[in-house]
């Protein structure tokens, strides 16, 4: 059993709000609780957070801030199996899964924006004055101040990196609120963050749930200068809400029903293994993830019947051996919403094609696992292929022209991402640009250059992040004028 505290101000406390307990989900036993910080302690934290953008971390040069950040990196690398356990505990993903992706991409986030941050340029204009003497404008970037993190429970280090890390290089101070269901590498931080010599009250964690707890009350909190959010549109849109009061600015990746679309002039091969990994890995809890492929119908059958073995190919078992490639869902409750859809799917007459409900995984009988799942003959008004489900799972959906796969990869409310099939370059470049996402790979998925724009379109965001984008997010950009 871990005890799971807050840190404020460079310290580990006991939080004052509910307790509550943390599973393991490849076996559904409590390993540990969490003490959620009441409103009293999340304004601890963002005073703690002003006090330090005031103090030393405000007076540091960049060089000496951007030594620091990188020693964070190294800090975490440092202890890569602790962060690596932690991970898997709190989030039952295989090994396979969390030691190529979770860690090290946590880690290098604060590598990426190192870099960036060392490199961000501004621009200056001279300008003519009627008197001829000219004058010059030049632009700065400030850190725009305390910045409120929300971060969810799929990709946690990671995610929260991903967020923290371009926040600190710009100068800021961050409250970071993890998921409820993932509070361990969160907190694992706080101790890196104190071994490197970051200042107290750069860096805060404050446990809790969302409504009436942790989470409302950061976002509630005027003190708090931004907003960044990661998970899905309903709770996006309540931050927003709660973000109006102050005006202040949020940066939202939310919910996405990501399209695929394959072309018959498609490379089978390589399309089987990019696609599949774009329906199950990370048991479909990825924002990025494939729940609707269209399939050009000359090859339906052919993709179909790959797919279906595709899925039927993982391995369940201890997320800790190697040889597992799938892991468990998150959490009781979100196993019952992802087998509430399948069920949904079977009433409405769907043809499965693989797996279709849960798993049994001997010696993890209380685990919550689900089975990959691949369907089709679901009309397109279904439930299942209009709400984003989360889970391990896709419907294959024949097509004739380019024209008709454009129109239902853009028949819905997301527009997060989508993966284009195709050995035609005319084809990549004309599609890719129609469809309405804020990122399109063509022959790939999940292929991220950090440097380039991340975020969504209609009900799946607001804002970009990563390089450059990042760095508007986080600074706030002033111009100076000066007469000569």
């Amino acid at each position: 059993m871990t005890e799971y505290l807050n840190f404020i101000d460079g310290r580990h406390v006991a939080g004052r709000g509910p307790a509550f307990a943390n599973h393991f989900p490849t076996t559904g036993e409590v390993i540990g609780e969490i003490r959620s910080a009441d409103r009293d302690q999340v304004d601890e934290a963002v005073g703690a957070a002003r006090r330090a953008l005031k103090g030393p971390w405000g007076r540091m040069s960049l060089a000496e801030r951007v030594g620091l950040i990188r020693k964070l990196a190294d800090g975490i690398n440092a202890r890569f199996d602790e962060f690596l356990a932690a991970e898997i505990r709190d989030t039952g993903k295989p090994r396979s899964i969390a030691s190529h992706i979770d860690i090290p991409r946590g880690a290098a986030n604060f590598n990426v924006f190192a870099d960036q941050v060392m490199t961000l340029a501004t621009e200056s204009f001279e300008m003519a004055t009627p008197d001829g003497a000219g004058a010059l404008n030049y632009a700065v970037r400030d850190p725009r101040g305390v910045i409120g993190v929300i971060c969810p429970w799929n990709l946690p280090l990671l995610l929260m990196t991903w967020k923290v890390a371009p926040a600190l290089a710009c100068g800021n101070t961050v409250v970071v609120k993890p998921s409820e269901e993932t509070p361990a590498t969160a907190t694992l931080l706080g101790e890196v963050m104190n071994a490197v010599g970051i200042p107290p009250g750069v860096y805060n964690v404050v446990h809790g749930h969302g409504v009436g707890s942790a989470g409302e009350y950061l976002t509630q909190h005027t003190d708090v200068d931004g907003i960044t959010f990661t998970g899905e549109t309903r709770t996006g849109e309540a931050i927003m809400a709660a973000a109006a009061k102050g005006v202040r600015p949020v940066s939202l990746e939310m919910g996405g029903k990501n399209a695929g679309i394959i072309f018959d002039d498609a490379d089978f091969e390589k399309t089987m293994e990019g696609i599949g990994r774009a329906c199950f890995a990370n048991t479909g809890q990825v924002c990025l993830g494939t729940e609707r492929i269209y399939v050009q119908r000359g090859i339906f059958d052919r993709v179909a019947e790959g797919l279906a073995a595709k899925a039927a190919a993982y391995r369940f078992g201890d997320p800790f051996d190697p040889a597992t490639t799938m892991g468990t869902v998150i959490s009781a409750k979100h196993r019952a919403k992802v087998l509430g859809y399948y069920d949904r799917a079977r009433e409405g007459g769907a043809t499965i094609l693989a797996g279709g409900g849960a798993a049994g995984v001997k010696g993890y009988e209380g685990g919550y696992w689900v089975q990959p799942t691949v369907w089709t003959g679901l009309p397109e008004d279904s439930p299942v292929i209009r709400d984003e489900i989360f889970g391990p799972c896709t419907h294959l959906q024949p097509f004739d022209t380019e024209e008709e796969a454009i129109a239902l990869a853009n028949d819905s409310r997301y527009g997060l991402a989508t993966s284009i099939w195709t050995e035609g370059l005319g084809r990549a470049h004309r599609v890719a640009r129609q469809i309405d996402v804020g990122i399109a790979w063509v022959n790939c998925w999940f292929l991220r250059d950090l440097r380039t724009p991340f975020g969504g379109a209609k009900a799946s965001g607001i804002g970009r992040e990563g390089g450059v984008h990042s760095m508007e997010f986080y600074t706030e950009l002033r111009n100076i004028c000066i007469k000569l």
